[in-house]
């Protein structure tokens, strides 16, 4: 799997959980944990997007252990919802199921990265940011160029 296929997983999982929350039967307790569900949920999709735009191993290794947590989390919300009969486990159990499986494939490439930086192949240059264009000098006012 590619990484826009993965890009594309992750953000199906973000808009699943979303359809899943609009079924739910509305009371004090499930709309505290749909909205947990949603943020963790969603939060995978938006963690692995930035980990794409890591400028080093480290960034990225960073990036998916917060990916890793809060698959875990969204699995842990989904649970709760179905122990608390706020959704059907048939609602639920596919979508934990697609957690856990981004979870597995998180772990694997955490593993990846972490074993090329031991190895030393990994990417821990981060590129410059520099300006091409020259400072100007600060002027004060209240100085005057000898001259």
């Amino acid at each position: 799997m590619d990484e826009q296929e993965f890009k594309e997983r992750t953000i199906r999982l973000g808009l699943n959980v979303i359809a899943l929350s609009r079924s739910v039967t509305r009371d004090i307790a499930s709309d505290v944990l749909v909205r947990q569900v949603i943020r963790s949920a969603t939060s995978v999709g938006s963690n692995y997007h930035a980990a794409c735009r890591a400028r080093s191993d480290s960034e990225m290794l960073a990036k998916l252990a917060i990916v890793e947590e809060e698959a875990d989390e969204t699995m842990f919300w989904l649970q709760m919802l179905m122990r608390a009969g706020a959704v059907p486990d048939s609602k639920a159990k596919p979508l934990e199921a697609e957690a856990d499986e981004i979870l597995r494939i998180t772990v694997a490439s955490i593993r990846t990265i972490r074993a090329r930086i031991k190895r030393g192949d990994g990417r821990t240059q981060v590129p410059s940011r520099q300006s091409t264009v020259a400072p100007r000098p600060i002027r004060n006012p209240e100085i005057r160029d000898p001259k």
